[in-house]
């Protein structure tokens, strides 16, 4: 079994080996929308945790240009963004195992940017240090690591967002939704610097960290 346990947080409608997210039914819009105006001219994305896979089709449906890799350590959700990667004509390259909790999961690997929508919140936090770890290996200074998620933010947290925290800290003690503080602490010890915090439907936030210098992490 994988170290991240694959999950879900909602139902989802099966088409063949198609899954068909609510949550991103909603969302992709959006996040595709702020992501074109983002990433620049033909830049080779890695989706990290890609779920279905229809974030990856959306996002190259706004932007045919880009060339976007899919992750996830779920073979039925890798299996689903292989079926969704049909459509976008070759923009889409099949998907592959990643789990960022395993030591070295970056090596041999290469993009300008990393994607990841909604994942530390629903893994322990050494997901979210993988996360940084990996990129921080992967992309060159002045590459690009995006978060999509909620986050808490001292008195600005959206009470919605205190709920839901709770709600994840008594299915597991490990999840919640994270401080944009710690986010940000772990991230400059990655090499990384927040650049951009822009605000999303539903209280959700695309946060943007930019890779400033190697990273100075050793364990």
């Amino acid at each position: 079994m994988s170290s991240m346990t694959p999950l879900a947080l909602e139902g989802r409608a099966v088409v063949g080996a198609r899954l068909a997210s609510p949550s991103a039914a909603r969302n992709r819009a959006p996040i595709a929308s702020a992501l074109a105006e983002r990433l620049a001219e033909g830049a080779r994305v890695l989706e990290i945790a890609c779920g279905t896979g229809e974030h990856a089709l959306a996002c190259v449906s706004a932007r045919p240009d880009l060339v976007w890799t899919p992750s996830d350590p779920d073979p039925a959700s890798r299996a689903s963004a292989d079926a969704w990667a049909v459509e976008a004509h070759g923009a889409i390259r099949h998907a592959l195992d990643i789990d960022v909790m395993r030591q070295g999961w970056a090596e041999g690997l290469s993009a300008d940017a990393v994607f990841c929508a909604n994942m530390i919140h629903i893994a322990p936090w050494e997901a979210a240090e993988g996360l940084f770890e990996g990129a921080g290996a992967l992309l060159a200074p002045g590459g690009w690591l995006y978060l999509y998620g909620p986050f808490l933010e001292g008195d600005a947290t959206a009470p919605s967002n205190l709920d839901f925290d709770a709600s994840l800290k008594a299915r597991h003690p490990g999840w919640g939704v994270r401080a944009l503080a710690d986010v940000d602490a772990l991230a400059a010890s990655c090499g990384f610097e927040r650049a951009e915090r822009l605000d999303m439907p539903a209280n959700n936030r695309l946060i943007g960290y930019r890779r400033s210098a190697p990273g100075r992490r050793t364990s």
